[in-house]
């Protein structure tokens, strides 16, 4: 989420040290828009100017926390392999800084009761449990006396954590997976096996995923989606350093129903997946590009459209809709619409 971090410490002007929200420009009203946004954050928040830094071990300016509340994000996942990029102290200063912006996050921990609390958040008045998760954190290890800092992926834990978020009153429970192979445009075995599992519990209903750094499909285990792999959003990768399509990412906006019973009783189910693809024009500051808003918009102009942003479009739109759901269940835009 914060590559771009150190290029623009360097760069940003103005009065604000940090200023990220030029960058979401095209896409804020679409966030904005959602009864509930959540965001992955892929590295530690620091308040010390001079502890920023960029790849291997990330830690990104505190600022972002308050842009990411300013463009419309409700929560943000927290649990990745950067997470422990700065280790204990650096968990403690994102969950300080996250806190001192109003900006709900699971997947880091300050305490073991912390860890052990499900995050609830409101969407248009259905209560959703979310828990974010990580395969591992680079070889860094979680120290020995809190191995709860930072949430691990695995199962039969996800799954408790799942019937607590039930317990304490979630109708809908979301897992924000941080899994899977770099630069892989396909889930592994892995993934699909764990997916399968952990949806096969009743008390999960959607996950999402990331850490593939490239777009991966949207599937469903029986009636319930799984979100494999979300690609980068903000980020300084490209096609020069990492792979083809490492500037492609998706907004995944997910419809919720309540369903009411024979009985009377209700359940929650997702019952319509859209995909709004994104990619980051490096040219443009690392701006944020909604793909198929800025194609309609040349189209209307009359002017030819980038070629980057149609093979940009078309890569996604390819890789998203590789499990050939059921019609009707998933669409991906083609329009500002």
């Amino acid at each position: 989420m914060v590559a771009a971090a150190e290029r623009m410490a360097v760069e940003a002007g103005g009065v604000r040290s940090h200023d990220f929200r030029p960058l979401f420009a095209d896409v804020a009203d679409r966030i904005a828009a959602a009864d509930l946004a959540v965001c992955h954050l892929e590295a530690p928040l620091t308040d010390d100017p001079s502890a920023i830094s960029g790849y291997p071990r990330f830690n990104g300016p505190s600022g972002l926390a308050d842009d990411l509340v300013a463009i419309g994000y409700d929560a943000c996942s927290t649990a990745s392999n950067h997470a422990l990029d700065k280790g204990w102290m650096g968990v403690l200063a994102t969950l300080a800084i996250l806190e001192a912006a109003d900006l709900p996050q699971s997947g880091m921990a300050s305490s073991e009761e912390a860890a052990a609390e499900p995050l609830l958040l409101d969407a248009a008045g259905i209560t959703v449990g979310f828990v974010s998760a990580t395969f591992g954190t680079n070889g860094l290890p979680r120290p020995e006396a809190t191995p709860w800092i930072v949430v691990d992926l695995e199962v039969d834990s996800l799954r408790a954590s799942a019937r607590r978020a039930r317990e304490a009153g979630a109708e809908f429970v979301v897992l924000g997976l941080h899994w899977g192979a770099e630069y892989r445009t396909s889930p592994t075995a892995l993934q699909r096996e764990q997916a399968a599992t952990l949806l096969a519990d009743p008390d999960i209903d959607l996950i999402v995923g990331h850490h593939a750094h490239v777009v991966q499909p949207i599937g469903r285990v029986g009636e319930e989606f799984v979100v494999f792999g979300l690609g980068n959003f903000l980020t300084n990768q490209s096609a020069s350093c990492c792979a083809v399509g490492t500037q492609d990412g998706a907004i995944v906006e997910v419809e919720l129903q309540e369903m009411i019973g024979a009985g009377g009783g209700s359940t929650v189910v997702a019952r319509h997946v859209i995909v709004t693809p994104t990619r980051v024009d490096r040219s443009d500051d690392h701006r944020v590009v909604d793909v198929a808003a800025a194609i309609e918009a040349s189209v209307d102009a009359d002017v030819a459209p980038d070629a980057d942003l149609v093979g940009s479009w078309y890569r996604t739109a390819e890789r998203i809709l590789a499990e050939e759901l059921p019609a009707g269940l998933l669409s991906v835009r083609m329009g500002a619409d």
